[in-house]
């Protein structure tokens, strides 16, 4: 009788089966033997468990499998379940039965010391290791995360295309292909579309890939990433700012909560993730500019924050820092002016402490139709590939507002990780697309 996934035994259940005698199939993470004891560190997916057998416990088969097996061979092993407190899993087996199914030979990445360059070539073996399963286990559990806070506030997930006419962030760092003799870009942002939605469903969100053709080296960019953005019709700014430091809060709470196993092995001070709840600290782009100012730094007012600034200026901080009202000259053409002062709009960055730069950028948007269709011609963006976008504001237009954050840099300061590389499965980066 075949047992569902849901009620398996798995490596990541066996609390709860101390004193039963289970079958596993995995692979062998690592081995040590005297000749006449072995221990297995067994790996299946959901957790590693040590495993552990004499050689008079098992049959001359067994134990002979058990001699021949090398590291990341598939293996298949009955044992029983033992508590353990020393153990991370507290648990260990003490096996009756050992399979070899595929016997694995010169497995490339060892316990040794490996160069980034060799291990990036070889990413799909490289995911394998205790340290990029943890960081993988931290990204699953904050996308869903992410999904289940906006589904208990009544968001109606929407999937934005990936191939549009239109750029939305500037047309700099557009990856172009040819869409059958027209001209088409990945996208660089769900929102243009994400934004029609609210007329239908009030709340909205998307999550999913984005493109940036950004030529740049730097530990916090890479050319694909994952990005979620909710809209919210009738949310103004101020409104806009708790929905961000909420959705932040949250998140590092689950991380904390259900991934503190993959944080010891990744070796993360989670006092400092300890520390972001509400309020965040917040200050305007202005006595941001001020305060670098003070610290030796030459920005001036009307300059865009590179990662030096955003590192400097939430150095005195040891929770995310809300910097909000930026120069309208260089924010997108759809942010809302501040109706007190035109020459900032009203939006906010988000910048997360210990040098992990911006994970939050949002605004309140351009609701009025003929202001809207103003600042895209000041872009010189045109104006046919944005008719469907301000139509939006022609047939039942409202105040709404929007944020959006990258799965990459939130994942990457969870782990204290150091580069984007090890947040995402297989990272997209300048010049490297293999594998």
């Amino acid at each position: 009788m075949s047992t569902s996934l849901k009620d398996s035994v798995t490596v990541r259940r066996l609390r709860g089966r101390v004193g039963e005698t289970v079958t596993l199939r995995g692979w062998v993470a690592g081995k040590r033997s005297s000749g006449k004891i072995a221990f297995v560190q067994f790996r299946d997916g959901t957790g590693t468990v040590q495993a552990v057998a004499a050689k008079s416990d098992v049959s001359a088969e067994a134990w002979a499998d058990l001699e021949r097996a090398t590291q990341e061979s598939t293996v298949t092993l009955t044992g029983t379940v033992k508590e353990d407190k020393r153990s991370p899993s507290g648990v260990e087996l003490g096996l009756s039965d050992f399979r070899v199914e595929f016997l694995t030979q010169d497995f490339p990445i060892t316990p040794k010391d490996h160069g980034t360059a060799f291990l990036m070539e070889n990413r799909h073996l490289w995911l394998r290791s205790s340290r990029q399963r943890a960081a993988l286990r931290v990204r699953s559990e904050v996308e869903q995360g992410i999904h289940d806070f906006f589904h208990d506030r009544d968001f109606v997930r929407i999937d934005s295309p990936i191939l549009t006419p239109a750029a939305c962030e500037g047309t700099s760092t557009l990856f172009e292909t040819d869409y059958f003799g027209d001209k088409a870009y990945l996208s660089q942002s769900g929102q243009l579309y994400l934004e029609p939605a609210i007329s239908a469903f009030g709340r909205v969100y998307c999550f999913g890939p984005t493109f940036r053709a950004e030529k740049s080296k730097t530990r916090r960019h890479l050319m694909e990433f994952w990005m979620v953005e909710p809209e919210v019709a009738f949310l103004e700014f101020d409104g806009l700012c708790d929905l961000a430091e909420e959705f932040v809060c949250e998140l590092v709470a689950r991380v904390l909560d259900r991934c503190a196993e993959d944080l010891k092995v990744l070796e993360r001070d989670t006092a400092v993730l300890e520390k972001v709840v509400p309020p965040f600290p917040r200050i305007t782009y202005s006595e941001a500019i001020e305060r670098l100012n003070a610290k030796g730094n030459p920005i001036v007012w009307g300059d865009d924050f590179g990662a030096d600034e955003e590192t400097l200026v939430s150095a005195d901080f040891d929770q995310p820092l809300m910097v909000s009202r930026f120069p309208t000259a260089f924010k997108a053409f759809y942010m809302q002016p501040d109706p007190e002062n035109p020459k900032v709009v009203l939006g906010l960055d988000i910048i997360a402490p210990e040098g992990y730069g911006e994970i939050i950028g949002g605004s309140q948007r351009i609701h009025d139709h003929d202001f809207l269709l103003q600042r895209i011609r000041e872009h010189d963006l045109p104006v046919e590939a944005f008719q469907w976008y301000l139509d939006v504001r022609k047939y039942g237009s409202c105040p709404h507002a929007g944020f959006g954050m990258g799965l990459e840099r939130f994942v990457a300061w969870m782990c204290k990780l150091d580069h984007l590389r090890e947040t995402i499965p297989y990272p997209r980066m300048l010049y490297k697309i293999y594998p």
